[in-house]
């Protein structure tokens, strides 16, 4: 039996350093990490090139209580983080804007996937019809 992490509504699972983790940004997160850094809204501004972009310590840390929020202490969450080279932070810069993004737009996936589907079932249907069928609707 193989057990995979799902990732909860607002949330995201990441490997880091060869591990599954989920990262969750509730608001008292956010709110942690404004009373260090700045507005979240500022930093999401920053993550889409219309504002000042994250610092590493910013990315560094949404990371951090993000694993906070997916039910790390905040030791661990701390220990994880400490152990990121220069060579991670990109990919941490990733980590960071997905969640913060998938906390703004818990559904967006969701959505995503059920248009996907509608239009995909459109086209399923139109292709059962024959062609005179399809003339004979037009």
């Amino acid at each position: 039996m193989a057990i995979t992490a799902t990732a909860p509504r607002g949330g995201i699972v990441e490997e880091i350093d060869g591990v599954s983790y989920t990262i969750l940004l509730r608001c008292r997160e956010i709110e942690r990490y404004e009373d260090i850094h700045r507005g979240i809204f500022d930093v999401w501004e920053g993550f889409y090139g219309r504002g000042q972009k994250p610092t590493s310590s910013e990315v560094r840390d949404i990371v951090a209580l993000g694993l906070v929020g997916g039910g790390k202490t905040n030791a661990e969450a701390d220990r994880i983080v400490e152990k990121a080279t220069p060579a991670d932070l990109f990919r941490f810069y990733q980590i960071a804007q997905a969640a913060l993004g998938v906390a703004f737009m818990p559904d967006a996936f969701d959505e995503a996937e059920l248009k996907k589907k509608d239009s995909k079932a459109e086209a399923d249907e139109s292709d059962l019809m024959s062609d005179n069928l399809l003339q004979m609707q037009s």
